[in-house]
């Protein structure tokens, strides 16, 4: 199994406990080191989505957690299939906030875009994903139909450490300071002031969607 885009090794570690052989690939040269010094046993090498350093038909199965959206499927694509034993299969998960909770909602639309973007809840993961694996006739030719599935659970959090997660996010670390200060002051007061999640601890509701598709 390949773990692709597999950054510090999160989802390679779940893999190895669960029994899978997996070999990880990753671009950034800090991530891939972190990965290799905490799961010493693993096969982890420099490389892409686009440009994978493996034989043809070597791997079952390709995953990529929370890193698909970045990939060049015009060139990845072709290069997955070329991996893939005929029969195997393509997944791309995302970790998104499940929206249809009403704060949840309500904390998206505090937020804006820049923090909690279409991809980051149920309905937008879908409509984004729906084509994100066949952007080209090469590609389409190498995989059969799609499936999307959705698997619900929470992440423990506070409101400080979500506060802190949401800075993270692509869009907000390019805003101007003092926009950015501005509307994680925003976020940070909404927290405050919901009777679910004012005090101490609480259940972020999530959803792990699955996006799956076969090599033909």
């Amino acid at each position: 199994m390949l773990d692709l885009g597999a950054g510090t090794g999160k989802l390679t570690a779940t893999l190895v406990a669960v029994g899978a052989e997996a070999t990880a690939v990753e671009p950034d040269a800090a991530m891939l080191a972190e990965l290799r010094g905490s799961l010493p046993g693993v096969r982890a090498l420099s490389g892409s989505a686009e440009a994978i350093p493996l034989p043809d038909a070597c791997v079952d199965a390709v995953v990529a957690g929370n890193a698909m959206h970045w990939f060049d499927m015009d060139v990845a694509g072709p290069e997955i299939a070329r991996v893939l034993v005929p029969g195997g299969t393509l997944s791309g998960l995302w970790n998104v906030m499940d929206d249809r909770v009403d704060w949840v909602a309500a904390l998206a639309r505090v937020s804006g875009s820049e923090a909690i973007g279409p991809r980051d809840t149920p309905a937008g993961w879908r409509a984004e994903t729906a084509t994100a694996h066949l952007p080209t006739a090469a590609a389409a030719a190498r995989f059969g139909s799609p499936e999307q599935r959705e698997f619900p659970h929470g992440q423990r959090r506070t409101a400080d450490s979500l506060v802190a997660t949401l800075a993270t996010r692509a869009g907000m670390l390019v805003m101007p300071e003092r926009e950015r200060l501005t509307r994680l002051r925003r976020v940070r007061a909404f927290l405050g002031s919901r009777p679910e999640t004012a005090e101490g601890e609480f259940v972020l509701p999530m959803r792990t969607c699955v996006l799956r598709v076969r090599r033909l």
